[in-house]
């Protein structure tokens, strides 16, 4: 009479039997990653913010290197020669690129959803922030645009409460939207103040 399979001769590993028990045969145990703290859940997907959201910092990035690009490689020329004022415009332009491209990553990781109860943010690129505002704890909500920000169309919407840590700002959406975003957060605020 054959010997029952067991370890070495074919039969399952101990501990398959509980762990098919727990999770189907051809599924692998969940798996956790970061990024999950971060997901808007119930199915809903970010809305992302204007790809001239980057465009704006660049912008604005170059009208501040050059006065200091061009006085500052005028006076390291006085005192160091060609040489040095060359690398000086080196730094600047270096340092605009690296401007456009921390802004352009932090527009992919900003998103926003609106939720029945609250509405939540995330951004930053080094450190990654997620913003929860429940409706009825928003103070007021505002909207505002310089000069480069009208001139290309979009608006940066700001939602205000009590404390300062929870505030939540929206930058480089369209005008329209921006508007919309507005009056949509405006009225569901009243809303949940007046307990409806």
């Amino acid at each position: 009479m054959p010997a029952p399979p067991g370890p070495g001769h074919g039969g399952p590993p101990p501990g398959q039997g509980q762990v098919g028990a727990q999770y189907p045969a051809q599924q692998s145990p969940p798996t956790y990653q970061a990024d999950q703290a971060f997901a808007p859940g119930s199915g809903l997907h970010w809305s992302p913010i204007s790809k001239r959201h980057a465009l704006h910092r660049l912008l604005a990035a170059v009208l501040w290197a050059i006065p200091i690009g061009g006085a500052g490689a005028f006076i390291v020329w006085r005192n160091g020669g060609v040489i040095a004022a060359a690398m000086w415009i080196a730094a600047v332009v270096l340092g605009v690129a690296l401007t456009w491209l921390v802004a352009e990553l932090d527009r992919r990781a900003y998103g926003y959803v609106e939720r029945a109860d609250d509405f939540i943010v995330t951004h930053g690129v080094f450190v990654r922030r997620l913003i929860v505002v429940p409706y009825g704890r928003m103070q007021f909500v505002d909207v505002t645009a310089g000069l480069i920000e009208r001139w290309m169309g979009i608006a940066t919407v700001r939602m205000h409460t009590a404390a300062a840590a929870t505030d939540a700002t929206i930058p480089g959406l369209p005008t329209a939207e921006a508007a919309h975003l507005r009056d949509r957060l405006a009225q569901k605020g009243e809303e949940r103040s007046m307990g409806l």
